[in-house]
């Protein structure tokens, strides 16, 4: 059984499960981890959703508001032992209702060409492909996503 709690970027199993997915991408990203570190700070995020499998957290995910219409999907991580099971989408699925119960209107994420898991995350579950936007126009590795909520 899997269980979800809302809670924000101070709770103690956001902050552990977010040291692992760090861990991950400074191994993926390599040389370019530094660059997209210093969009991934963890401080100021007040909607975060931990996900719990037999009691033990197991995968995260959190929203940021980009503007007054969007919210930014961060930080979303599934431990390697709960892969497989739908958690994510489910965590996706989560942080989507919280957006548009905030009367949000689309979401936005961006991720690296190196992540094919996310990707096909992403794309499963209805987000398209949109030019880069911020602070990742015109970086190589970054691909952006959008995915319009439905309306309340």
């Amino acid at each position: 059984m899997i269980n979800f709690i809302r809670t924000n970027s101070e709770h103690p199993d956001f902050i552990r499960l977010v040291k692992f997915l760090d861990a991950e991408l400074s191994e993926r990203d390599g040389a370019e981890h530094t660059f997209y570190a210093q969009f991934n700070k963890i401080d100021a995020i007040n909607h975060a959703i931990v996900a719990y499998m037999e009691g033990k957290p197991a995968a995260c995910g959190a929203i940021k508001e980009y503007s007054a219409e969007a919210v930014e999907v961060k930080r979303m991580y599934t431990l390697p032992a709960a892969r497989g099971k739908g958690i994510a989408s489910k965590i996706l699925t989560e942080l989507e209702k919280w957006a548009a119960e905030l009367s949000y209107q689309k979401c936005i994420l961006e991720t690296g060409k190196r992540q094919a898991e996310a990707i096909s995350l992403y794309q499963k579950n209805g987000y398209y492909l949109v030019p880069n936007y911020g602070q990742y126009a015109g970086i190589e590795n970054s691909l952006c996503f959008e995915k319009e909520l439905p309306a309340k």
